[in-house]
């Protein structure tokens, strides 16, 4: 499933590599030395999600960069089965890394191959925090194209418990994948936490961005925002339909 700032709705999750400086303003983004950006991601929700690779980093990893109205706010990376291997949230300086045995890792192939993918892993943080996550993902059988982009719809769910089996966090929903790119993008979900209160939000992509592209690099948001720019470089956007 898709990396969410998730404790950033709760504490937040995912690591920035030591000595690598980011920005943390609305601009252009320029990715840290080594690394390529590939495609830039105006999201619902007031976030636009920035992709890119690092020759550092194992074959089939991806990082991302994600900024809201005030910035940098989230990055992360995972392997080429979406396992979520870092996180880190700026704010808090709170860095989550994969515990590498697991139950049952996230497995993209096997969701491609099976129409379903389970899984049951730990995270473990900066802060010698532990979380247990556990859920699935499956595919609908629906297509959607957005912004010319053709992706499939998923449900999923899935539950964060503390090391002593506290419910942290549930979560459940739609999402995205794009089987070229090898990711999930967000949708449509709804989040409960350990104290009963429950939140709904949509972060489903509306514009992709590419090299040469209106867009690609730009770091400010551009939907659902409180201040909504009045255009967007001439380019006709079409609603996704969920």
């Amino acid at each position: 499933m898709k990396l969410t700032t998730g404790r950033a709705a709760f504490l937040s999750l995912v690591v920035m590599t030591a000595g690598w400086v980011f920005p943390v303003h609305a601009g252009n983004y320029t990715p840290p030395e080594g690394c390529k950006l590939e495609v830039t991601v105006q999201n619902r929700g007031c976030t636009v999600s920035q992709i890119f690779r690092c020759e550092q980093d194992p074959q089939g990893h991806q990082r991302s960069a994600i900024f809201d109205e005030n910035g940098l706010t989230y990055q992360s990376r995972i392997d080429a089965e979406t396992r979520w291997i870092e996180s880190n949230d700026p704010d808090t300086g709170i860095e989550d890394l994969l515990v590498e045995e697991a139950k049952d890792h996230a497995s993209f192939s096997t969701l491609i191959e099976t129409g379903r993918d389970d899984f049951d892993f730990w995270t473990e943080s900066n802060t010698g925090e532990r979380l247990h996550h556990v859920g699935h993902d499956e595919l609908t059988g629906e297509k959607v194209t957005i912004d010319g982009i053709e992706l499939e719809k998923t449900r999923f769910k899935l539950t964060t418990s503390s090391q002593n089996d506290e419910v942290l966090i549930e979560r459940e929903g739609q999402q995205f994948i794009n089987r070229a790119m090898g990711r999930f993008f967000g949708g449509v979900e709804t989040m409960r936490d350990w104290t009963g209160q429950q939140q709904e939000s949509n972060d489903s992509p509306v514009i992709f961005s590419f090299p040469g592209e209106d867009g690609f690099a730009d770091t400010t948001p551009q939907f659902d925002c409180s201040e909504m720019l009045a255009s967007w470089g001439g380019r006709k956007v079409s609603e996704p339909s969920l």
